[in-house]
């Protein structure tokens, strides 16, 4: 077999690159804020022609509290279709980003969600600030299946609305996506319906909407920034509260060290468990299924 000259590798090299460079530019990139709204996308713009869905941000990025938009992000942005944004004010720099690029099309997930108000005077409030003010509204609505299907319509209409040639499509992607979350919000609401306790601690207040949907109560929440550790005095109060509630399952979650947890469930004879709030994970169109039922099979256990 004849090698290539050296020149013809370089000249086929280029053309490869340029029909690349070409291809990408006629496409049209669907850029997502973090990944709960990635995976919605990936699973509405399925196959559909023209259309690149790309995250901002790091898989392992988890929620958005605090985070600073960096050069690439605002190239990310600058090259954007439309942004994808859970809202809420989970994103707090989306005034920058407008500000930035002010033709930049936005849609909201949460429009019309109706939000739940952070208990601040919750039995074990630590306060948690955004930007140096504490939140008023919780904006992890995607934790709630129920939640995260209303997302889903609200980013189909929005698409449809921006590409009519392709409304077809994503309405077909929206409709078999949704019925696969119908189906699982069903399983779930079966497979919880007779576990004998309902009150659980988790470590982020991340799972208000989740907990209003099955029905669970949320007694206490240690609510605290990635990296850092609740104080003795907050680790004591909490220690109290389980053992005044007789509570019998500790939820972590994947994306926190569970540190704090494993000295409480200590300390109360506890059983430490992780609950998974959907913010990290693989980078497919069921991973999100697959983390409810996950869910679903951890809270059977902890709770019967």
């Amino acid at each position: 077999m004849k090698r290539l000259p050296f020149i013809a590798l370089i000249v086929l090299s280029i053309i490869i690159f340029s029909n690349s460079s070409t291809a990408n530019k006629n496409n049209k990139i669907v850029l997502t804020s973090f990944y709960p709204m990635y995976i919605m996308a990936i699973n509405i713009a399925d196959n559909v022609p023209g259309i690149k869905i790309v995250n901002m941000t790091k898989p392992q990025t988890g929620c958005l509290h605090d985070y600073q938009l960096t050069p690439h992000d605002m190239q990310s942005l600058a090259n954007a279709w439309v942004f994808v944004i859970n809202g809420g004010g989970m994103e707090s720099f989306i005034d920058k980003a407008i500000k930035q690029q002010p033709k930049l099309k936005i849609i909201n997930a949460s429009k019309g969600i109706q939000f739940i108000k952070n208990n601040h005077n919750h039995e074990n409030h630590t306060e948690h600030k955004h930007n140096g003010q504490e939140e008023e509204f919780n904006p992890h609505v995607w934790v709630s299946i129920s939640c995260a299907i209303d997302q889903v319509k609200n980013i189909r209409d929005e698409l449809m609305k921006l590409d009519s040639a392709n409304a077809d499509a994503y309405r077909n992607n929206a409709d078999t996506y949704i019925t696969k979350l119908e189906v699982l919000k069903s399983k779930m609401h079966a497979g919880l319906s007779e576990i004998s306790s309902r009150n659980i601690i988790t470590f982020h207040e991340a799972f208000p909407y989740f907990a209003r949907e099955f029905n669970l109560n949320i007694v206490a929440v240690i609510e605290r920034e990635p990296g850092s550790e609740p104080s003795a005095g907050e680790l004591a109060q909490t220690v109290a509260i389980v053992k005044g509630h007789k509570v019998k399952a500790l939820f972590a979650e994947p994306q926190y060290s569970a540190k704090a947890a494993q000295t409480i469930a200590r300390e109360t004879g506890s059983t430490l468990y992780t609950l998974d709030p959907a913010v990290t994970g693989e980078m497919t169109r069921d991973s999100y299924l697959q983390i409810m039922n996950r869910n679903l099979g951890v809270l059977q256990k902890a709770l019967k």
